[in-house]
């Protein structure tokens, strides 16, 4: 579980890499790239239920919810313990189950695609590539100021245009996939779902409840 976590909260600066592109293929993507960030900045809200693909070969599920900017909450399913829960400033995660927490910045988290506002694929964040295979179009977003890092693929279904997952892929090939069903948008989510609700960590270490 601690290298599933260390994985999926991956420093975004630290998981994204940058390669470049020849001036054809960005000539090629960069109609992509305006609807994809044109679509994830019209996000408000956004509620899913996901499947989480693991490097251990383990499958979980849960529900997502997303409430731009900044807020986001992963809620796994039973038997699972674990939470993940940005709250606009840090990311916190705790599993009562097996006494982890951590707390982040947000900004350092592999999913901050999500909640970035606005979003811009230019600059700092820029797209490797886009391609469209099983019905979907595939969009690699890199990070540009460390490019031996990393990558992760966001997948959107169009016409219209729904993100359906995305894939996170660590310096040594490590990928964990998340799968999006059921995607839900522009519905009110309540402030409390973007604030940590556990026990004190004190007592989540202890495996208290």
């Amino acid at each position: 579980m601690r290298i599933l976590l260390a994985t999926l909260l991956l420093s975004f600066t630290s998981i994204l890499a940058a390669a470049p592109a020849g001036a054809q293929e960005m000539a090629q993507a960069q109609p992509s790239t305006a609807e994809v960030e044109k679509y994830i900045n019209s996000i408000r809200t956004l509620k899913a239920r996901f499947v989480q693909s693991n490097p251990n070969g383990s499958v979980v599920q849960g529900t997502l919810y997303v409430r731009r900017p900044g807020r986001m909450r992963f809620e796994y399913d039973a038997p699972s313990q674990l939470k993940i829960v940005a709250d606009g400033y840090q990311v916190t995660m705790w599993d009562i189950a097996t006494k982890d927490f951590g707390q982040w910045p947000i900004g350092w988290t592999a999913a901050s695609f999500l909640v970035k506002e606005p979003l811009s694929l230019s600059g700092d964040l820029q797209v490797e590539k886009t391609e469209r295979s099983d019905g979907m179009l595939h969009v690699t977003m890199s990070q540009a100021k460390k490019p031996q890092e990393g990558k992760v693929i966001v997948r959107l279904g169009e016409n219209p245009m729904v993100l359906r997952g995305w894939t996170i892929i660590d310096n040594r090939g490590n990928q964990v996939n998340v799968s999006l069903q059921d995607v839900q948008s522009g519905m009110q989510l309540a402030d409390s779902l973007f604030k940590f609700d556990g026990p004190d960590p004190g007592a989540i270490r202890r495996g208290g409840n």
